[in-house]
């Protein structure tokens, strides 16, 4: 056995049998739990995250790059580098997710070209004029929406994690029902759900989703909330532009790392603000949304 392997499996040994450093979890009775496999990324031992090119996790999603919060295996992050490929846990336990019993399944060297980006845009930066395909299947715009206040955000259909698209997704649907209320500030705005899975997440694929989100099915006209696709190319511009980045998986091809941005652009195709992560709530939103329309 490679003697490194053999260094962190003792480590670890010792971390659980003397010093108990390993805690399980809690998690509810009605958590679930799913055996992840793949490719470390990146670490941020600081945020007890990892970002890991999984492969398809069997009945519920499938292969992407995307950061997990580890818990219970606070070991992971003195010895797990990039490169390394493992094993553990994906446990989702209503609106958490997490991965547990992290295995070191292979040592690997991470490729430093690997990850690429674009310099990130800045308020008051004003918006190229990508375009995407809606869920009509007609051609639009970043500026087909000037005059009004777009917020936008980035999705994928197929995506369960309750802290990722999922929440993205709730988020934008209470936005929308709040603005129905809201009439003179609906008029205003528009919101746009751009998917990054763009083969999978066809026109059709997208209008039904984003109909499942509204709650009116067949009868909605997508005149507020709009979904989009393109090509992979046209999406990862958009993507990159936003801050997103991509990395090469082991076939070569560009994998977006996913991450989550939302952007608000002013009526005058102008970026107003970014919001990184989840932590943003509708409210919050709302209220930026109107700023941005006085």
């Amino acid at each position: 056995m490679n003697p490194k392997i053999v260094h962190i499996l003792i480590g670890v040994a010792l971390c659980l049998f003397i010093t108990g450093c390993q805690t399980e979890p809690a998690a509810s009775l009605n958590a679930k739990r799913f055996d992840l496999k793949g490719k470390v990324v990146s670490v941020e031992p600081a945020k007890h995250i990892i970002t890991v090119a999984h492969e398809d996790i069997k009945d519920y999603m499938p292969a992407m790059t995307m950061p997990f919060t580890v818990k219970g295996s606070d070991w992971v992050f003195g010895v797990v580098k990039p490169g390394n490929r493992i094993a553990a846990a994906y446990v989702v336990d209503g609106t958490d997710s997490w991965l547990e019993e992290v295995v070191i399944t292979q040592e690997g060297s991470a490729d430093p070209n690997s990850a690429s980006s674009t310099p990130e845009s800045k308020p008051g930066d004003e918006v190229p004029n990508f375009r995407l395909l809606n869920q009509n299947g007609d051609a639009i715009r970043i500026h087909d929406y000037k005059g009004k206040a777009l917020l936008l955000t980035f999705i994928f259909t197929r995506c369960q994690d309750p802290n990722q698209c999922t929440l993205m997704s709730g988020n934008f649907a209470n936005i929308h029902q709040e603005l129905q209320k809201q009439p003179e500030i609906r008029n205003k705005t528009h919101l746009l759900s751009i998917t990054f899975d763009p083969e999978y997440d066809t026109p059709k694929v997208l209008r039904s989703y984003g109909s499942a989100y509204t709650g009116k099915y067949a009868d909605e006209t997508f005149d507020h909330w709009e979904f989009a696709s393109g090509t992979q190319e046209e999406v990862k511009n958009v993507a990159q532009y936003f801050g997103m980045r991509y990395h090469k998986d082991e076939a070569g091809k560009d994998q977006m790392i996913h991450t989550l941005a939302t952007a608000l652009i002013g009526p005058d195709s102008k970026l107003v603000k970014l919001y990184r992560g989840n932590e943003w709530t509708p409210e919050q939103a709302i209220a930026d949304l109107k700023l941005a329309t006085e």
